[in-house]
């Protein structure tokens, strides 16, 4: 939901279109209306640019909408505000393609501009400094804003303790308290949550987290109308499938009660399920550990599992300077049945180019650096791959070919643990052209400089499905959410649901 394009990258807007429909289910774009200006002083600052140009490209981004629409892709025009810096960055969507942009320095006016309208403005990375564009919680509007960004490029401004920080843009500083989203919940606000990227090279940048809408159906009607009524999740990286029901409500819903709420949950995660954690008013109510409750089962027979391959790695570019990007081909077959290929991608290049119940064919392109060199892309090295959900037998193998060299892999020993293969004849011949028969008493200069790909260990279905039933008392007003982690890192957030005791 966050893709920021700039004034100079409109010309590849239409390359960011078609990338976009291979890895999201619709896309609500966030053109970037801002430029570093340079004045007498010497010191560039940011600015937008002249309102005549901000409107060609708006232009633009109109004509795109209108194609996507007759194309049936949900497309939501949608554009950066940034004010004085006094109430936090938003963005602002549109249902419909006939709005139009308006800046004016304050939320309030902001909101007041739009009243009526089919309009929301999105805030993000809330936990910068209050006055510098971290949220302003004294100038929220709910109506307006019925969500809010908590995670994205920038770390998670859910809270200020834990322990997915906001350290990668330093020169917006450390986070801060005052503005987290929790921040906003204890003052009271109804407010959801996603999370979205904030990315601004390539959109859709797995690593940077996605917003998950629980849509009666594919529709930008249907899409809107979830996103009005915060049926909204956020997740870190993978499409972690969360559904949460509160005394038959879904998440973001409001609800009437005696005191008790039934809540149930059911979780489908891409790797083993850690633990989720029951939230009431920002503080855990209980903790659902799922680790310890599926490693000792045995595995036999026909078993559904998953696991992710990632490809990239490579040689030093400062020494290799021509080696920053590489084109791999590869071929999945497996003996069972191949069930969901979930597409963990960084960058353009990457395509599936062939699929069915037993294979996958692919090809991918993974870089040494970001996609642009800009400072707001992608981090300095990233992979590119797949999670894969398979059913087969435990003692089978699959058939991964990469670049041409079958590597057969035991799915038995999958369980066991994950494993990283070298292109070795790859970096011999590289080394060997580039610096002649050398000789080391180790593998430094090949293993350090060779391209690699990791085969992440499997987990069975056991692992990464979750299903809980619980009666909870409440005594008084609040609201109930979840925070799950897996064991590899990836986390997802729920929006609350709103409580209130007769």
């Amino acid at each position: 939901m966050h893709s920021n394009i700039h004034h100079d990258q409109m010309e590849a807007l239409p390359i960011w279109y078609e990338h976009i429909k291979k890895v999201m289910d619709f896309w609500p774009i966030a053109y970037y209306p801002f430029y570093m200006r340079p004045t007498g002083y010497g010191l560039a600052v940011e600015d937008r640019y002249d309102d005549q140009l901000v409107k060609q490209d708006w232009e633009l981004v109109r004509k795109l909408a209108k194609r996507a629409e007759k194309e049936g892709f949900p497309f939501f025009m949608g554009y950066e505000w940034q004010g004085a810096g006094l109430d936090g960055d938003h963005n602002i969507f549109f249902l419909k393609n006939d709005g139009e942009q308006t800046h004016p320095l304050r939320y309030k006016e902001l909101a007041d501009a739009f009243k009526g309208q089919e309009v929301i403005g999105i805030p993000h990375h809330l936990a910068y400094q209050p006055g510098s564009r971290g949220k302003n919680w004294d100038t929220h509007n709910e109506a307006f804003s019925p969500f809010a960004e908590i995670y994205s490029s920038h770390g998670s401004s859910e809270n200020d303790d834990g322990p997915l920080n906001m350290n990668r843009h330093v020169h917006m500083g450390p986070r801060t308290g005052e503005t987290t989203y929790e921040k906003g919940l204890s003052r009271g606000y109804k407010v959801g949550i996603i999370a979205s990227g904030d990315n601004h090279s390539v959109p859709g940048v797995y690593e940077h987290g996605a917003l998950c809408v629980l849509a009666a159906d594919r529709t930008k009607e249907a899409i809107w109308e979830a996103l009005k009524e915060r049926r909204t999740y956020g997740v870190s990286r993978s499409r972690i499938e969360v559904d949460v029901i509160a005394n038959g409500a879904p998440m973001g819903a409001e609800i009437e009660t005696n005191g008790e709420v039934e809540l149930e949950f059911h979780v489908k995660g891409t790797a083993a399920v850690d633990r989720i954690e029951i939230l009431r008013d920002n503080i855990l109510e209980e903790m659902v550990v799922h680790s310890g409750a599926w490693e000792r089962n045995p595995i036999q027979g026909l078993v559904r599992f998953k696991f992710r391959l990632e490809l990239g790695w490579g040689p030093d570019t400062r020494v290799y300077k021509e080696q920053w990007m590489k084109e791999w081909t590869g071929r999945l077959e497996v003996d069972g049945s191949l069930l969901n290929v979930e597409k963990c991608w960084n960058n353009f290049g990457q395509e599936i180019t062939a699929q069915d119940e037993k294979s996958c064919d692919f090809s991918i392109t993974t870089y040494q650096s970001t996609a642009t060199g800009k400072w707001m892309g992608p981090s300095n090295v990233t992979t590119e791959g797949f999670i894969f959900e398979v059913e087969a037998d435990a003692d089978s193998f699959l058939r991964l070919t990469i670049d041409g060299k079958e590597y057969p892999l035991s799915v038995r020993e999958m369980f066991e643990s994950s494993k990283v293969f070298a292109l070795w004849d790859e970096v011999r011949r590289l080394t060997k052209e580039t610096w002649g028969d050398i000789t080391h008493y180790r593998d430094d200069p090949w293993w350090h400089n060779a391209y690699k790909f990791r085969v992440g260990k499997a987990y069975p279905e056991s692992s990464y499905k979750v299903s809980f039933k619980k009666r909870l008392q409440m005594k008084e007003n609040g609201n109930l959410r979840l925070r799950i982690w897996q064991k590899n890192g990836d986390a997802a957030w729920t929006s609350p649901v709103f409580v209130t005791v007769k």
